[in-house]
């Protein structure tokens, strides 16, 4: 994405691609042990109760023996990428000059693969640090077609990921986010707009606007990540990919009746012979 040699500058170049400027300078800092400790319980906690704020989430790390501030789990909530989740008017707002487009998805009836793809990043937690997972699904299959691993959340591997998906599967009709600022920015929308694609972005805190990926990300910790301890980025890319691969190809689902989400995607695009 960024060109350090080009003659544009740095700053230019992120003005163009809609990315913070601070994110390309970004050097990641040591998390303490004590905190990484912290951000697993919480992260563990917010799959159980997505609705709790940082209040509650003191509360009941405090209920655990954990004593820590409000303000600090707030804090550590932000790192993470998570908030509380439930329906509110206007507390959050994306990136100052990111655009947010309407959600498509209300009383649509989802009925092929590359109908509706989604697409959401989530916190992994390792045995020192962490890292952020980033995916695209097929929304009406569940088939995972894409997914990144970096250690910032900037823009750029989500762009990666989703330019896999289109490159093996094709193009969806809709593309559905939540308002976080990396699918708000300039170069994510224009590269959809780009391809033809229509842009659905979820009410804010509205989880059930993009309920099938928050469903896979349960999934993904209770079966894989939170049985592990990564030791680093590359043994984390690769476990995660079996596991993936797993879910795709092996996993039933009850919502498929049985079905694989590759079986899903696979038999919903295979023409139905003509009767004789």
């Amino acid at each position: 994405m960024i060109d350090r040699s080009h003659d544009l500058p740095v700053s230019r170049q992120a003005a163009v691609l809609g990315i913070s400027r601070g994110s390309i300078y970004y050097l990641p800092r040591a998390v303490s042990d004590a905190d990484l400790a912290l951000m697993r319980r919480i992260d563990e906690l917010h799959l159980d109760f997505p609705f709790a704020g940082s209040r509650m989430l003191q509360g009941l790390l405090k209920q655990e023996g954990y004593q820590v501030g409000r303000l600090h789990v707030a804090t550590l909530m932000r790192k993470m990428g998570i908030e509380a989740i439930y329906r509110r008017p206007n507390t959050s707002k994306p990136e100052p000059g990111h655009k947010v487009f309407p959600y498509l998805l209300r009383k649509l009836p989802v009925t092929r693969p590359n109908q509706v793809w989604a697409m959401d990043i989530t916190y992994i937690p390792m045995a020192r640090g962490f890292v952020y997972l980033a995916a695209v699904i097929d929304w009406f299959s569940r088939k995972v077609l894409a997914w990144r691993l970096s250690i910032t959340m900037d823009v750029g591997f989500c762009i990666e990921a989703v330019e896999e998906a289109m490159a093996r599967f094709g193009k969806p009709d809709i593309f559905n986010t939540d308002q976080g600022s990396q699918f708000t920015s300039r170069a994510f929308t224009t590269m959809l707009i780009g391809n033809g694609v229509a842009i659905s972005m979820d009410g804010k805190g509205a989880w059930r606007d993009n309920v099938f990926i928050e469903r896979l990300w349960r999934s993904l910790k209770h079966e894989e990540v939170y049985l592990r301890a990564y030791a680093s980025v590359s043994e984390a890319r690769s476990s995660i990919g079996r596991y993936l691969d797993f879910y795709n190809r092996r996993r039933p689902h009850q919502g498929l009746a049985g079905q694989t989400p590759e079986q899903a995607f696979i038999n919903a695009l295979q023409p139905i012979p003509a009767a004789a």
